[in-house]
């Protein structure tokens, strides 16, 4: 609320609504004109305290405003205006800076978002587009909440710029001035606020060094995500390798644009953030969407064998687990429907046994005493409202529909076995429409729970009574008539008998008072009469008549009021205080027997009035007549009493209605008590078995169906009651989880019954990217129908779609068997369809239905991994890690070698072009397979792990599919290779291996490590190390036309130890590249110590095998740009030409670029001034010695 006005108005409407809805007299309508009054004076009380204030400054000062408000208006507005101005300040900063040689503007490219005619792409891949116009007018109108916001709002277009363009363009050039502002803004200082308006929290940031922005802007959902993010972008695995590294931006255009072509919807981490930053994330989940399509679309790009590809996997569990963590128990959203079914007939049962009349009497009271069993139905099990209340209490019901026909069954016998004008049938038809309207408000028609009970409605129900009272009126009008008969023959009779007795010649004198004991006696007048028994209370009588006979004794006639505990009745019922009932019984008593005066009074004047002259305890009320020969109860419609003599005055205060419990009531718990405990020790170990509804088998006729076959629409199996549609578990032979079943035809053939439908399977049984998230529950409709037994049936469940799972439930079965199916999995193709919906069942009438509870709100159905994710990460750390151990196993094999006299010779590798080192993107080391150091052992010795024969495959089946396929690209080429050879037979790729592991015996072993040649993990080359076996060109080691090792020619050097005339040291150069504790190399060639001895080797080879652990190849973009670069016009993939004229004096790198550099190839810089020498001067001489090997030895006249 900004202004108190705000706060009143609604409590006043509060107020109002109480006050509109309740009685005048009620308790909350009390409390209602009491905090009014309250507010009011409090709010009275505030004023006055302002106008003080007001008043105190303007005194102190002079210059001070009218007022505590206008001086907070005043500060506000200059606080503003210094905001503002501060924003306008930084803008011009960054729209008057200029580049330092040219003078241009750096904003000129920033003013105007790109055309969408002439940058299409651009609005794809940048989702938030900004410029400097937008910002200038957002600051113009005012909608920067504060600093902050706009310098977001530059960061992002810096972002944006830097996302689309390519390194080293004009636009990043010029999106420098990011630097700028930033200047600007330390040049500017913080914010000077005035201490009487400043924010606290701001204050106490400046305090504590927290960060204002955080404390400020920070929503728990804000940071919910970024504890998200930051658990995915910070992992590392347990060698401190920062796994998101590769996925924070995507790859540029022009580096992979087939990747543009395969993966329709790019996303990186860049991307993820800025969203984050924009609030575009309304929860939790919308963020993992974006992830779970990032890693998905890494998995689809990369082989199944890569590093990215389970990079991705971890990180996708990563980001799963993260979740869980913060979200807690995701189950705990989805409604208990049984407690929510059982908590509504519980309601339903309470209120309907609670409904009372305008008296506050209980209409369930007269049917207490309706007998369990009717005598027309002898068989019927016995059934009453106390036997349902143990139902509803030990949650036997889980159907409305059961429930209904047991409470109606109680109500309809009462009304059978009850005249028309009695007091019970009026109840039970009070109640049963009560228990209409409460079902239907509960249920709210349908909305809520969709039961066959709601098929019953009040119209039924009036034309059932109307119809039960045609039969049984004619028959009560017979029998009053025949009662009124009965009843005036015995009152003459009775008369004639009194009047008879003693001489013949006494008669009556009639009078209609009469003194008795200095009392007068009129007719209408309530007395207490002696007692028959001395221990029983007097009884009360109205006076109809008095006479005096002739022996001078005085009488009187008159009709019998029963006390509550002079009737029979059920110990549940419940009676007004001092009520008392009109019997049916007359007689008349000597007046000398009468014990003094009393009153009773009519239900609806008793309340209200009070007689004159009479004490409290001699007050009685009646509402009811009994009759002793039926023993039932019955409202008074017509007060026809004589008319009393007592005069009555109004009550100064009504009289509260209160209905006390019987006199029974206390000895019937007992009995109660000891029953229930009976019940509970004769059911100890046993859980109580739900209430069931009757049903019936139903038989339906099948046009098509097969003889001696019996089709049936519902049919009980095992104790089971199955219908079409219905959903079951199916028993499934070496499956984790049964499947499911939908039944669509059953039938009975010689006694054996069967079931035919279609299957659902499971996650687990498809073959998808572990990557794809599933629903939990979810299931798919597979092409399978097949005709099961019904003994391979384990239990009943059911198959929801998804709109259907989000918003109901069936009331019957456990949410544990409750499944989500919304698409259809094709085994042939092994792809997931989306359809509309499952199929639907129309049934007979005789066939129960389910009843359905809805949601009042729809749920949020989670995803999980899928169940591929956990097993596909553990088969590639243990690839990985075999991978990790072998190298391992070379260095270690390096460390013991390195102390021989034998030199490594150098394989053979494709420089990079020196001419494209400007302009080479750096990828971090986790975006290829982690280089191999060594490629063999020592001789006799196996090497762990051979991939290789997953190349020899490629080679041949890419031909193959692209000869079927011309217009896929690599990618997808990629995907559908690697899907062959995991379908492969293990006896065809133990082939391939054999295939390719034929080539390493015939090369020369490689002495020593070479890890600066072979690794280039860490940086992408614009081609491969090595080309694959298969292909090596003509005059390569292993391939016949090149003599073996050893067998070089007389002229050729031997290139150890140092070096022969005209020929380089290369076996000292090669030193650099060496594990750590060898010496650093000499700067050139003719500065190595002459005082090293001379070692002679002869036998040592001049090439050296290419390592055969060629998957760190695979999934780099070398390796993509070394198949693309294959060609028939060129006879060079490089440009050779380009490499040999390229001179470090043309080239001139960045600080960004010289960063990248493989500076991790050399242990130090030597003599060099920078890395950058020292790599260029690696450069020379690796191009000078294989110059020389070329001179040496003529490979193309072998």
């Amino acid at each position: 609320y900004e202004t108190l006005d705000q706060l009143e108005a609604d409590l006043n409407l509060m107020f109002e609504n109480a006050k509109r809805y309740n009685v005048p007299n009620s308790a909350i309508y009390k409390r209602v004109l009491k905090m009014q009054q309250v507010m009011q004076a409090k709010k009275k009380e505030l004023a006055r305290r302002d106008d003080i204030e007001d008043g105190d400054s303007m005194i102190s000062s002079a210059t001070s405003d009218t007022g505590s408000s206008k001086r907070k208006r005043y500060a506000l507005l200059y606080k503003k205006n210094i905001r503002k101005q501060r924003m306008k300040i930084l803008y011009n900063a960054v729209l008057e800076a200029r580049e330092p040689g040219t003078g241009r503007r750096l904003c000129d490219l920033f003013m105007v978002k790109p055309s969408k005619k002439d940058y299409p792409d651009y609005y794809k891949i940048i989702l938030e587009p900004m410029d400097l116009k937008m910002i200038e007018h957002n600051i113009r109108n005012d909608k920067y909440v504060g600093e902050e916001a706009m310098i977001e709002d530059m960061k992002l277009m810096f972002r944006n710029a830097r996302h689309y363009n390519e390194e080293g363009s004009q636009v990043l050039v010029m999106s420098w001035n990011r630097v700028i502002l930033k200047e600007k803004r330390k040049e500017l200082g913080p914010l000077a606020e005035d201490d009487d308006v400043a924010s606290p929290k701001l204050k106490l940031s400046r305090k504590s060094g927290i960060s204002p922005k955080k404390s400020k802007y920070m929503t728990p959902m804000q940071q919910k995500l970024n504890e998200v993010y930051e658990a995915v972008k910070n992992y590392t695995d347990k060698r401190g390798r920062r796994l998101s590294a590769i996925f924070l931006r995507l790859p540029s255009r022009s580096e992979l644009p087939d990747y543009y072509v395969t993966i329709k919807k790019p996303v990186d981490m860049e991307k993820i953030r800025s969203h984050m930053m924009a609030n575009k994330y309304q929860d939790i989940d919308s963020m993992v969407e974006d992830f779970v399509m990032m890693f998905n679309n890494a998995c689809t790009y990369n082989e199944p064998e890569s590093l990215i590809y389970k990079d991705a996997l971890v990180l996708h569990k990563v980001l799963l687990e993260t979740r869980r963590e913060i979200e807690g128990d995701e189950d705990s959203h989805v409604p208990n429907v049984t407690l929510l079914i059982q908590e509504l007939i519980h309601n339903l049962f309470v209120s309907v046994m609670s409904h009372q009349d305008d008296e506050g009497r209980c209409y369930s009271d007269s049917l207490a005493e309706i007998p369990a069993v009717d005598p027309n139905f002898p068989n019927k099990p016995p059934l009453t409202f106390d036997i349902i209340r143990k139902n509803v209490e030990n949650n036997r019901y889980r159907r409305l529909d059961l429930f209904q026909e047991n409470m109606f069954e109680v109500l309809e016998r009462a009304r059978r076995m009850n005249r028309t004008d009695s007091e019970i049938y009026e109840d039970a038809v009070e109640l049963q429409q009560f228990f209409i309207k409460i079902r239907d408000e509960l249920c709210k028609n349908g909305e809520i729970l969709l039961s066959p009970a709601l098929s019953y409605t009040t119209k039924h129900l009036h034309n059932d009574v109307e119809k039960e009272k045609k039969e049984k009126l004619p028959k009560e009008i017979e029998e009053d008539k025949l009662k009124r008969e009965e009843e005036k023959r015995e009152a003459e009779k009775s008369e004639d008998s009194s009047g008879s007795a003693g001489l013949s010649s006494l008669h009556r004198t009639y009078s209609q008072d009469c003194s008795f004991k200095n009392s007068m006696y009129h007719v209408g007048d309530y007395v207490y009469v002696e007692p028959a028994e001395a221990n029983l209370q007097p009884h009360i009588v109205c006076i109809e008549r008095l006479w005096e006979d002739s022996a001078g004794e005085k009488w009187l006639y008159g009709c019998w009021f029963y006390r509550p505990n002079e009737t029979f009745h059920l110990a549940t019922r419940k009676f007004l205080e001092k009520e008392v009932f009109k019997s049916d019984y007359y007689n008349k008593v000597p007046v000398s027997k009468i014990l003094g005066k009393c009153v009773v009074m009519f239900v609806k004047e008793y309340f209200k009035l009070c007689p004159e002259n009479f004490r409290d305890e001699d007050v009685y009320v009646c509402e009811s007549r009994y009759s002793a020969k039926t023993k039932s109860f019955k409202k008074i419609k017509l007060w026809t009493m004589p008319v009393s003599s007592v005069r009555f005055v109004p009550r100064d205060v009504p009289l509260p209605v209160v209905r006390v419990a019987s006199v029974f009531a206390n000895t019937d718990k007992v009995d109660e008590e000891k029953h229930t405990e009976a019940l509970e020790d004769s059911k100890v170990g046993e859980s109580i078995l739900h209430l069931e509804k009757d049903k019936e088998d139903v038989p339906v006729e099948m046009s098509n169906g097969e003889p001696g076959c019996h089709y049936f629409e519902q049919l009980c199996y095992n104790d089971m009651w199955l219908k079409v549609g219905d959903c079951v578990f199916i028993k499934s032979h070496g499956l984790v989880r049964p499947r499911v079943g939908r039944i669509e035809k059953m039938w009975v053939r010689d006694g054996a019954a069967y079931f035919f439908g279609p299957i659902f399977i499971h996650p687990e049984e498809t073959e998808h990217e572990p990557t794809k998230m599933f629903y939990k529950k979810e299931v798919f409709l597979s092409n399978l129908e097949e005709t099961c037994p019904m003994t391979c049936i384990l239990g009943k469940c059911v198959v929801l779609s998804f709109k259907d799972f989000l918003s109901c439930r069936p009331t019957e079965i456990s949410e544990n068997d409750v499944f989500l199916c919304e698409s259809r999995y094709n085994e042939s193709d092994k792809q997931m369809k989306k359809f509309k919906g499952l199929k639907r069942f129309s049934l007979s009438a005789k066939v129960v239905d389910d009843e359905i509870y809805y949601f009042r709100k729809p749920i949020v159905p989670q995803k999980e991994p899928s169940p591929l994710l956990e097993k596909k990460i553990q088969q590639l750390e243990a690839k990985f890690a075999e991978l990790e151990g072998g190298d391992e196993d070379m260095e270690e094999m390096g460390e013991e070698e390195g102390d021989m006299t034998e030199t490594p010779s150098m394989p053979q590798l494709q420089t990079p072009l020196a001419s494209e080192l400007d302009i080479m993107p750096y990828t971090p080391p986790q975006s290829t397979p982690k280089s191999v150091k060594g490629s063999t052992k020592k001789e006799g010795s196996k090497r762990k792990i051979n991939m290789s024969g997953y190349i020899l495959f490629s080679s041949e089946m890419r031909a193959v599919i692209k000869a079927q396929h011309p217009d896929y690209s690599f990618g997808e080429l990629s995907r559908l290779v690697g899907t062959e050879w995991r379908n492969l037979e293990a006896t065809k790729k133990a082939e391939y291996e054999g295939m390719i592991s034929g080539y390493p015996p015939v090369l020369p072993p490689l002495q020593g490590p070479v890890d600066g040649i072979v690794s280039m993990g860490s940086m992408q080359p614009l081609h491969p190390g090595v080309p694959p076996p298969h292909q090596l060109p003509p005059g390569m080691p292993g391939i016949p036309g090149i003599p073996p090792p050893g067998v070089i020619g007389q002229n050729v050097s031997p290139m150890v130890g140092t070096p022969a005339p005209g020929a380089s040291p290369f076996g000292q150069q090669i030193g650099i590249l060496g594990p750590p504790g060898q010496q650093a190399p000499p700067p050139y060639p003719g500065q190595s110590p002459a005082s090293q001895p001379v070692m002679q080797q002869p036998t040592t080879p001049m090439f050296v095998s290419p390592p055969p652990k060629t998957q760190r190849l695979l999934h780099s973009e070398a390796y993509l740009k070394y198949i693309e670069g294959l060609s028939a016009e060129s006879n060079s993939i490089s440009k050779w030409d380009q490499t040999l004229a390229a001179r470090r004096r043309d080239v001139h790198l960045s600080k960004e670029q010289e960063s990248r550099l493989p500076s991790h190839w050399l242990k130090s810089k030597g003599a060099h001034t920078t890395m950058a020498d020292a790599l260029w001067r690696l450069r020379d001489l690796m191009l000078r010695d294989t110059l020389n090997i070329r001179q040496a030895y003529n490979i193309e006249n072998v």
